[in-house]
């Protein structure tokens, strides 16, 4: 049996007799909707990878949306890659359910504006296949471990390969991480909006509340102590950390809390919630979320 047919299993799909299944991907889903984002957001690692893939990399496939005039479906394309202008190739890897346009096993080329997820088997190990773990997130706890034995690989919350810049708000902490590791105070002070975290601590203050002079006095104050906190306690180090960002909880337009999961090298696991906000200078990070 092929890995797809291993990823299409008894649940969550559409079946036909002697064929591949089809998992439907309803677009009103928000766990959905946010998991073909973040494909695209983490697209470039996989096209670096395959360019030179490495050992450990045994598995590589990429998600479409394949149209025929107004009917749309997502399939999987093996063998994938791309050309000089960034355009895919690929090979159908599974049976079209509601589009006649291409047939299981065709060759097709296609814009890269399509695509809506890839995946990467690594040591064993699912790299992206977003739309698989939202999937396997809406399915009932007792039966994931049905679904990973189906698969036939190790899934767990994966690693993320957000861009380290104030694009996104994962790249705005992933950023500051970064300088915490290049123990480099003005490229983490950049990464940071104390006048967003001081608004939001003045805000819980009734009698404050809306003083701008009592803001911009509270967010140098916090500036100041995170300073000095770096320099009491030593710099945060995350090298050779695994990280991913589970979810995303839009607050309002200009801030967003972001869950994030570290894997230490002893096999250590540990989440944080850390607030971010959207700046004229890009997404910058607010502060760790007091989760209680």
């Amino acid at each position: 049996m092929g890995l797809l047919s291993k990823i299409f299993g008894k649940k969550n799909v559409a079946e036909r007799e002697g064929e591949p299944a089809m998992v439907y991907i309803p677009n009103e889903d928000e766990r959905m909707n946010w998991a073909m984002e973040k494909a695209n957001l983490t697209l470039w690692y996989f096209e670096e990878s395959l360019k030179k893939r490495q050992q450990h990399q045994n598995y590589f496939s990429i998600k479409v949306q394949i149209m025929d005039g107004e009917i749309g479906e997502h399939i999987w394309l093996t063998e994938p890659h791309f050309d000089e202008d960034g355009n895919l190739f690929g090979t159908i890897g599974n049976e079209p359910v509601n589009v006649k346009t291409v047939r299981l096993d065709q060759k097709i080329g296609i814009d890269r504006e399509f695509i809506s997820d890839w995946m990467i088997i690594e040591g064993g190990r699912l790299v992206g296949g977003y739309t698989l773990r939202a999937i396997r997130d809406g399915i009932p706890e007792e039966q994931k471990p049905e679904f990973d034995n189906n698969m036939g690989i190790y899934i767990d919350e994966g690693v993320d390969y957000f861009k380290a810049n104030f694009d996104t708000p994962e790249g705005a902490i992933l950023s500051l991480e970064n300088a915490y590791d290049a123990q480099n105070i003005d490229e983490a002070l950049a990464c940071k909006d104390f006048y967003t975290e001081a608004k939001l601590m003045v805000s819980k203050m009734e009698k404050l509340a809306g003083d701008e002079n009592i803001v911009k006095q509270t967010a140098e104050l916090l500036e100041l102590s995170f300073i000095k906190h770096i320099k009491e306690n030593g710099w945060p180090v995350f090298n050779d950390i695994r990280r991913a960002f589970t979810i995303r909880e839009k607050v309002s337009e200009v801030y967003w809390i972001i869950t994030e999961i570290y894997w230490y090298p002893d096999g250590e696991k540990s989440m944080q919630k850390l607030g971010t906000s959207r700046t004229s200078n890009g997404w910058k990070v607010v502060g760790l979320v007091d989760v209680n």
